[in-house]
């Protein structure tokens, strides 16, 4: 099967070259704050994500959904991670009867926005920034075979987060992976405009 779009070795790691905060999901809001926000069906996604952070996002998400059925709200910060852990997070929300709803209080791009394209609302801030950018393969060591096999996956879960994006915004397939390629920048204007959000919190008419 002949692939047109495939993953550029060339692009830098993170595009933006903003450091992940400290620890995990560049956890530094206080542990009392974060029980309040929680109370609250609050949870949030910071810096470079995870497999780590993505058993505990998910694990706050599944305790949020069988304490009740009121929606949850997914506050997202993040400029992307690792394309495995956003598909971990995927699927949990894709199994939730409680209505999931995403707002990108700073930033997302790269493998995140699978994450927000799952949710079933999805708004940002004024000043939120949007980038679409080919997340990159892990580091992978061992024979040839293993290799060859584990960028097999990668692709694989690169043509979800594409059906994915191409789903919940509208746009061709075609449009959605020039824009990963090129690694396009938006706003939080363009990006509803894009497909990617539904509202702009706080935007003055």
């Amino acid at each position: 099967m002949d692939v047109r779009w495939q993953p550029r070795p060339d692009r830098p790691t993170d595009p933006w070259s903003v450091p992940p905060p400290p620890g995990p999901s560049g956890a530094s809001v206080p542990g009392w704050l974060e029980e309040r926000l929680f109370d609250q069906r609050i949870v949030m996604i910071r810096g470079m994500v995870t497999s780590a952070d993505a058993t505990g996002i998910a694990a706050a998400l599944l305790t949020l959904e069988a304490a009740g059925p009121a929606p949850v709200q997914l506050h997202v910060a993040s400029p992307g991670g690792e394309l495995g852990a956003a598909h971990a997070i995927t699927d949990v929300i894709d199994s939730m009867a409680a209505p999931v709803h995403a707002v990108v209080t700073s930033e997302a791009g790269g493998a995140v926005l699978a994450v927000l394209a799952a949710a079933q609302q999805r708004s940002a801030y004024r000043h939120a920034r949007f980038r679409l950018t080919e997340p990159r393969a892990a580091g992978v060591t061992g024979t040839a075979d293993e290799v060859a096999s584990a960028a097999g996956q990668h692709l694989r879960e690169l043509e979800e987060m594409v059906l994915r994006l191409v789903e919940a915004t509208g746009q061709t397939r075609s449009r959605i992976e020039d824009d990963l390629t090129t690694g396009r920048i938006m706003s939080a204007t363009e990006a509803r405009a894009y497909g990617l959000i539904d509202t702009v919190v706080g935007e003055t008419t």
